[in-house]
């Protein structure tokens, strides 16, 4: 099983890891096109104001284009670290055992907006881009990326993809037809749709899995899996939906 998440636009600075190394990443036939997204948030890094103009940035918020201008040489984390955020937080992949975070780092990929899908512990420099962005000398982002990663998806071969992202990011690389996948939505007994709980209750998903471990390739064996542990899901309105079921 693969699980796929989004990533978060706050995220810890620093790190003591090497610079980025593309060649280290999973997925490794994106690496051409986020070398040219890379290229991309660099150059743009040059000039502050129109940095600011095309990432939406605050005053406040200029820092993050010196983070852009060094993704080449400024130091990485593991990506599940890098993170913060309600998800993130509510995951606390820094608390977990080594096992467990063994476990990340084989079952879990986090979809960055400049390099696509990563692995939980694959090193990342802090960075600033979202989902949305157009960057200049590049096509839109979901253009850039969506069949790109959808195919190496597929290269990839998983038995089964959870998918957690938001739908701005499953934009930049649907789970292709050909793999089992559920996308999961967060809804009250009723059938309410979250927004307050919906991150939160997702990173404790992750959690209890990563503490777990079970040996899950299908939607079956992750549903027999959260019986056991009291988490209910249960199938949504439209195929490919499962609706995890949370108190408000």
């Amino acid at each position: 099983m693969k699980i796929l998440l989004p990533p978060s636009e706050t995220k810890h600075e620093g790190g003591d890891g090497s610079p980025l190394d593309l060649d280290s990443l999973v997925l490794p036939s994106l690496n051409e096109r986020r070398s040219a997204v890379l290229e991309a948030l660099i150059d743009l890094a040059a000039d502050e104001e129109a940095a600011r103009r095309v990432l939406k940035l605050s005053e406040g918020q200029r820092g993050d284009i010196a983070h852009n201008r060094a993704l080449r040489s400024s130091p990485t984390m593991p990506a599940i670290d890098r993170y913060t955020g309600v998800l993130f937080d509510a995951l606390d992949a820094r608390s977990l055992s080594a096992a467990s975070r063994r476990w990340l780092g084989e079952h879990v990929w986090i979809h960055s907006a400049p390099l696509g899908p990563v692995g939980a512990l694959d090193a990342l420099p802090t960075y600033r881009l979202a989902a949305g962005t157009s960057l200049p000398g590049l096509p839109a982002l979901r253009r850039h990326w969506a069949e790109a990663t959808s195919a190496a998806i597929a290269e990839a071969d998983p038995s089964f993809v959870l998918d957690l992202r938001s739908e701005a990011y499953v934009a930049l690389g649907p789970v292709p037809g050909s793999v089992a996948s559920a996308y999961v939505r967060v809804v009250t007994a009723h059938g309410r749709a979250l927004n307050h709980f919906n991150k939160k209750s997702k990173g404790l998903l992750v959690r209890a899995i990563a503490e777990d471990r079970p040996r899950v390739s299908s939607l079956r064996g992750l549903r027999a899996w959260a019986q056991k542990r009291g988490i209910v899901f249960r199938d949504g309105a439209q195929p490919g939906i499962l609706e995890l079921v949370v108190e408000e």
